[in-house]
This record gives C-alpha cells, sequence and structure tokens, in this order.
C-alpha cells in the first residue's frame, strides 16, 4: 500500500524562511491529489520533501509504513515529472525511457518490453527513434511521463507538468494523465497553480497559502464549501464576489446591508449567524449565483442587488458583467446571454439566497455559514 502521510512537517530555509508549516496530510494509496496554490505558497517545497530534494526541517514524511526523512531520493521509489521534462536532448525518446533501468542494471529484454508498454500507452510508439529537438510540447511532454511510468513506481510526483503547454494541448494533457491514473492507479501527487486544473484532475484537492494548508477535499466540497475567506477566492473561475458590510436584523429576518441594499439570508444560514449581527463580515457571492433574470432556483427569493453594467463579456450561451454599485466597484456576474445587456445600463441582479456566504472579516476570515463537517 503506497500511502503517503505528512505529520506536522515544517520546511524553514536559510535565513528564518518558512515555506511551509506544521502540514499534516494523509494521502491514500493509488489517490491522485492535487497541491494548488499561488506562486510561493509552498507547494512545489511540499512536493520536493516527498522526492527527498529537500531537507525536512521538522516532522516526518512516511512512503507506505517507511519513514523517508534521511532516505535517498534514488530508493524512495518515486518518480517524477519536473515542468521543463528534463529530457537529455543527445538521447533518442527510446533512450530517455529506457535511461533510469540501465542504471538499474535491468536486463536488456525487461528493459525493452517496459519501454515499449509504456510507449504504448502513451501513444508514442512512432517517436521512439527521436530526439526531443524533433518533438512538440505535447510529445515531450509525453516522453516525461513515460520515463516515469517505465520504473513502475509506488508514488507519481508531478511538479507542473503542463504550464509549458498552450491552452488547448493542456485540456488534452489533463484528460491523458486522468486516463493513465485510472489505468494505473499509482498514487500520485500533482502541484500546480492553475486551479482549473486542479479541479478537473484531483479525487481530492490541497489548497495552500503562505506554507499552510487552508483546506483538503473533493474538488465540488471545496468550491461549493470553501473554508475560508481565501479558498473562496481563489478557487473558482471567474473568482467569488466579496462584499463588505455588517449583519443586521430586519423584520424578524437576519439581513447583511451591503450599503446599497439589504440581502436576507435562508434561515438554515441564518441561525449560525445570530451572534454576529450587528458585526462587520464579509458576504461572498459566485458569478453564476446572480442573473439579471428571475430563474426557477430563485422562486420565492426577493434579493435583487442594483447595479450599473461597466463591461460585457459574451461567452456563447453566457455572458460575463463587470458591474458596481455605490459600495462596490468591482462586481462580476456569469448571467445568461442577452442582446439589452449593455454597457452603461441600470439592471437588478437576482442572487441566490441558498449560494450565499458568510465570512469573517479579514483575507482568511473563516466560512460562518459552512455547514459543519460530519464527525
Amino acid at each position: 500500500m503506497a500511502e503517503v502521510v505528512f505529520e506536522s512537517v515544517t520546511k524553514v530555509f536559510e535565513g528564518n524562511v518558512t515555506a511551509v508549516r506544521n502540514v499534516s496530510l494523509q494521502i491514500n494509496h493509488a489517490e491522485f491529489v492535487v497541491l494548488v496554490g499561488p506562486s510561493g505558497c509552498g507547494k512545489s517545497t511540499t512536493l520536493r520533501m516527498v522526492a527527498g530534494l529537500e531537507e525536512i526541517t521538522a516532522g516526518t514524511v512516511r512512503i507506505g509504513q517507511r519513514v523517508v526523512n534521511d532516505v535517498a531520493p534514488k530508493d524512495r521509489d518515486i518518480a517524477m515529472v519536473f515542468q521543463n521534462y528534463a529530457l537529455y536532448p543527445h538521447m533518442t525518446v527510446y533512450g530517455n525511457l529506457a535511461f533510469a533501468l540501465k542504471l538499474r542494471r535491468m536486463p536488456r529484454k525487461e528493459i525493452d518490453v517496459r519501454v515499449r508498454a509504456a510507449a504504448e500507452v502513451l501513444g508514442i510508439q512512432a517517436l521512439l527513434d527521436r530526439k526531443p529537438k524533433a518533438l512538440s510540447g505535447g510529445q515531450r511532454q509525453r516522453v516525461a511521463v513515460g520515463r516515469a511510468i517505465v520504473r513502475q513506481p509506488a508514488v507519481f510526483l508531478f511538479d507542473e507538468p503542463l504550464s509549458n503547454l498552450d491552452a488547448k494541448l493542456r485540456v488534452e494533457m489533463r484528460a491523458e494523465l486522468k486516463r493513465l491514473h485510472r489505468r494505473l492507479q499509482t498514487t500520485t501527487i500533482y502541484v500546480t497553480h492553475d486551479q482549473e486544473e486542479a479541479m478537473t484532475l484531483g479525487d481530492r484537492i490541497v489548497v495552500m497559502n503562505d506554507g499552510v494548508v487552508h483546506q483538503v477535499g473533493e474538488p465540488l466540497e471545496v468550491y461549493e464549501s470553501p473554508a475560508n475567506r481565501f479558498v473562496a477566492g481563489f478557487v473558482g473561475t471567474p473568482p467569488m464576489n466579496f462584499f463588505n458590510g455588517r449583519l443586521i436584523e430586519r423584520n424578524g429576518a437576519t439581513c447583511f446591508d451591503e450599503g446599497t441594499a439589504c440581502i436576507r439570508l435562508p434561515d438554515a444560514k441564518a441561525a449560525n449567524l445570530r451572534p454576529w449581527v450587528g458585526k462587520e463580515v464579509v458576504l461572498g457571492v459566485r458569478p453564476e449565483a446572480m442573473n439579471h433574470r428571475p430563474q426557477d432556483r430563485f422562486a420565492g427569493q426577493q434579493n435583487t442587488l442594483p447595479v450599473d453594467i461597466v463591461v460585457v463579456e459574451p461567452l456563447g450561451e453566457k455572458t460575463d458583467l463587470y458591474a458596481a454599485t455605490t459600495s462596490h466597484p468591482h462586481i462580476v456576474a456569469r448571467v445568461d446571454s442577452d442582446p439589452d445587456l449593455q454597457a452603461g445600463r441600470k439592471i437588478e441582479l437576482y442572487l441566490d439566497a441558498q449560494k450565499l456566504h458568510v465570512f469573517e472579516a479579514g483575507a482568511n476570515g473563516a466560512n460562518l455559514t459552512r455547514p459543519t463537517p460530519a464527525g
């Protein structure tokens, strides 16, 4: 069983710079887990500690039943795919795939079987005699993945492997990696700063910032129930809208006073917010939770927000509206496309009250409307 376990892991670089702070995390056997966060958040350092490329300052990392803190990288039974592919330019594709196996003094026949099997899985059989300079970016990426596959490791480590590809090829390679994982069922840890990539690839995602893990969960769970304001703002495209204001009681209901409008919160959410009435909080609304037309899912909900349209971005079936109120100049709503939506118009946006989030004030303010996790 190739599970990977972090137990209170910390990494401090020279100059007392803490890159990773007290991370505890269990990655199960055959699970595909994505570490995601902005540049400098500590995700690559966390991966490199698993690989043995960075020493651990405090805590332990286990692969299977073995603590690997002091185990050499070559003895950890891992294979890593880097952002720059790290192919040997003077070798053919076959040579690149076979290189690590030759270092292990594996029999030539077994090397050939493994190389050709990996090439078939990745669809690069016709490229085995070419050198890297004769390959496209996507082909080089497949070779880099193939070099990891032939080793048949206990754990795959991917460090932003798709960041050098164009948008169309990134989408194609995401599907390839997901298909490959289903076939091989190898424990995989994947690092990216692209939250869309994380959402589509991971069985679970780990959202990091400033060396700290802010939330771990299935992609949809993290999207629909972010633990705090940082996670809510990082996960999702376009990002969540945030409105500063305060909670008030009005006509027996708990409402959020935005400055332009008072937005009533559903009773189920309001029940947890009673201690916060009269205090400054932050309302979070995803762009798709607003529309310029009342929807069936908004039935019986009277929440509207008057806005001025600033910019209209047609996307086909949907349109992104950039709008403003007197209190909040930057609002994004993803609404039904409509030729009548024009910059300069004043409209009312209908808000889906069931999709509203209320956070404590501050950049990492906790989500006060998040359901309490089971157990």
